[in-house]
C-alpha cells in the first residue's frame, strides 16, 4: 500500500494593525492595497509587480511614483557630467516607469532640491559640507555673511570641496562654493547661453528637472521641493503633507543618488509606514557599485521591496489585460 503525503495547504496572514495592515498569501505574495478591514471585498484596481523576492498588490490609487533630484545639476552634460548610472537610470523611467505610472492611474511625484534664503539661514555645517564652501586667508576676520555661501564674500574668498581643497573659478567648479552660490552663466550642448542660478536654488536652472524627463511632466504631477538629503527628514515637510492629503501609502522610489537622497527618503518613508519599492534600475549613484547592490540588498530584506521599471511595465500590462 503507497501513502502519500499530503500537500501544504495554502496559508494566510494578517500583518499590521488597523488602519495599517497588510495581508499575506502563501501563494499570492503580499497584498498592499490597504483595505478599511481584512473582509472589506475588493472594487479598486489591483497592479501587481513580481519583485525579486515575492509578488506584491498595490492600489494605484494610494500609491506614488518618487522622482528624486534628477535635476540638470546632477545630470547635465552643460555642466561637464559625464553618463553614468544617473542616466542610465533616467531611459529607464523615460521607457518604462513613468508611461506605466500613467497608465495605471498613479501619482507622479518630482522631489528635487529646492533652497530658499531661509534655507541657507538654518542649514547645519553637515549638509553644507556636502556642497563645498569659501575659505578665507586664516588672519582674516569672517564677515557677518561668510558661512552663508550665498554670494562669494570677498576677492581673497575661495571654493572648498567637501574634502577641504580648494577650488577656483566659477562656472562647473561653483558647486564647491556651497549651497546657494552664484554658478554664473554657461552654455548648453545647443549653444544657448544661460544663467544657471544659485546653487539648487529653488526656480534656478540648475534645479530644473532634466529635460528627457522635464518633457514628460504631466499637470497632475506634484512638484515637491526639498531642503535636505530626505525629503521626510522633519516633524512635517511639504512631501510629508503631500502623502497625507492624498491618502497615499506605497511609495516606488527613483531618482538619485540611490545611497543618498533616495536611500535617505525611502529609509525615513519606511520609519513613518509607509511601504518602500525600490526600482533597482531607475535610480543611481555615483558612489562604488557596492553602495547600489547594498540598498538592492537592504530594499528587499528589511525596508520592503526592490523591483525594476521594466517589472512595472509588465505589471500594468498584465493590468491591463494586455500580457
Amino acid at each position: 500500500m503507497t501513502s502519500t503525503t499530503p500537500p501544504n495547504p495554502s496559508r494566510k496572514s494578517l500583518i499590521g494593525h488597523a488602519p495599517n495592515f497588510w495581508l499575506h498569501h502563501s501563494t499570492h505574495g503580499f497584498d498592499l492595497t490597504h483595505p478599511p478591514s481584512p473582509s472589506t471585498p475588493i472594487t479598486t484596481p489591483r497592479l501587481t509587480l513580481q519583485t525579486t523576492s515575492v509578488p506584491i498588490t498595490i492600489d494605484p490609487a494610494k500609491s506614488a511614483l518618487v522622482i528624486i533630484d534628477m535635476q540638470n545639476f546632477f545630470l547635465s552634460e552643460a555642466l561637464g557630467r559625464v553618463r553614468g548610472a544617473g542616466h542610465a537610470a533616467c531611459e529607464k523611467l523615460v521607457e518604462y516607469a513613468i508611461p506605466a505610472a500613467r497608465k495605471a492611474g498613479m501619482r507622479v511625484v518630482w522631489l528635487n532640491w529646492g533652497l530658499t534664503q531661509e534655507d541657507l539661514s538654518t542649514m547645519p555645517p553637515g549638509v553644507t559640507r556636502c556642497f563645498g564652501f569659501y575659505s578665507v586667508p586664516h588672519d582674516q576676520d569672517f564677515g557677518e555673511d561668510d558661512g552663508l555661501s550665498i554670494a562669494a564674500p570677498g576677492a581673497n574668498a575661495v571654493g572648498v570641496d567637501r574634502f577641504g581643497k580648494e577650488r577656483a573659478g566659477y562656472g562647473k567648479d561653483a558647486m564647491y562654493h556651497g549651497l546657494g552660490a552664484s554658478m554664473g552663466p554657461i552654455t548648453l550642448e545647443d549653444g544657448e547661453e544661460v544663467d544657471a542660478g544659485n546653487l539648487l536654488y529653488l526656480d534656478s536652472w540648475n534645479a530644473d528637472i532634466y529635460p528627457p524627463l522635464k518633457a514628460l511632466v504631466s499637470p497632475s504631477d506634484a512638484l515637491i521641493s526639498k531642503n535636505r538629503m530626505s525629503g521626510l527628514w522633519g516633524s512635517e515637510t511639504p512631501f510629508q503633507k503631500f502623502l497625507e492629503e492624498q491618502g497615499v501609502k506605497t511609495l516606488l522610489f527613483a531618482g538619485i543618488n540611490t545611497d543618498q537622497c533616495v536611500g535617505g527618503t525611502l529609509t525615513d518613508a519606511f520609519s513613518r509606514g509607509y511601504d518602500c519599492v525600490l526600482l533597482r534600475d531607475g535610480c543611481g549613484t555615483t558612489s562604488p557599485e557596492e553602495a547600489q547592490r547594498s540598498w538592492e540588498w537592504n530594499a528587499e530584506r528589511s525596508y520592503g521591496f526592490c523591483t525594476s521599471c521594466e517589472e512595472a511595465a509588465v505589471g500594468v500590462g498584465k493590468m491591463e489585460g494586455k500580457e
